[in-house]
């Protein structure tokens, strides 16, 4: 049976005092992948901020991943960002240090200690991601698609029910967009994590079509078709 990671119900989202989107209905299952489209500023990433609970959700009901976005206070909100993952367009890596510290540094901050299974999670993401080898490299020594790779790896760190990927090929040649895709559909199928994944890239969705939800005039649409581009 369908086991909900997201449900919103009659939410209404804002940013600052503006109200984008108005009466959202949204459910997506456990190991579900989900385009959300839009054009820029129609919502998509006041949406994608609510569910990590960036922006707080003050009028209807939402859960994410068992936690009621409604009740979430400063202290919750690290929580529900562990049982989370977020993939940004921008890689956000530390360029100070290495891949394996950055790694590190984002489990320290979700309360990982012991250095010997620190060091064998962040051996095992980058495995699944491909990128085994490259842990003593800089962010700078690596292509933008073996950023974006990183940013999907630090992302699994804790085992993630849901990925939220804010434009994940928005700055990556079509080739390259191809094997991050590829990733995530494989990590949705193999690992159960849910995917939702709000894009501008038509070309993308044409080659991994799946559930498309969209923003468009202050609402949330399910099941959209392309063609309303």
């Amino acid at each position: 049976m369908a086991e909900p990671i997201i449900e919103i119900r009659n939410a209404n989202i804002y940013q600052g005092g503006n109200l984008v989107l108005q009466d959202v209905n949204l459910t997506v299952n456990k190991g579900e992948f989900v385009y959300l489209v839009g054009k820029t500023g129609t919502g998509k990433s006041s949406l994608l901020k609510t569910l990590y609970g960036e922006l707080p959700l003050k009028e209807g009901d939402a859960t994410v991943a068992g936690y009621n976005l409604r009740d979430l206070t400063w202290k919750t909100v690290p929580y529900l960002r562990r049982t989370l993952g977020v993939v940004f367009q921008d890689f956000q890596l530390l360029t100070d240090r290495n891949v394996n510290e950055n790694l590190k540094f984002v489990l320290k901050a979700t309360g990982w200690k012991d250095d010997k299974l620190m060091n064998e999670k962040i051996a095992d993401v980058l495995e699944k991601v491909g990128l085994k080898s490259k842990g003593f490299k800089y962010p700078f020594e690596l292509s933008g698609g073996e950023q974006q790779r990183i940013d999907i790896a630090r992302a699994l760190l804790n085992s993630p029910k849901l990925i939220l990927a804010d434009e994940p090929t928005g700055n990556l040649d079509p080739e390259t967009s191809d094997e991050i895709m590829n990733l995530l559909f494989h990590i949705s199928r193999d690992y159960g994590a849910a995917v939702v994944m709000a894009t501008h890239d038509y070309i993308v969705i044409q080659k991994f079509p799946a559930r498309m939800v969209r923003t468009e005039k202050g609402q949330v649409q399910d099941n959209a078709s392309i063609t309303m581009q």
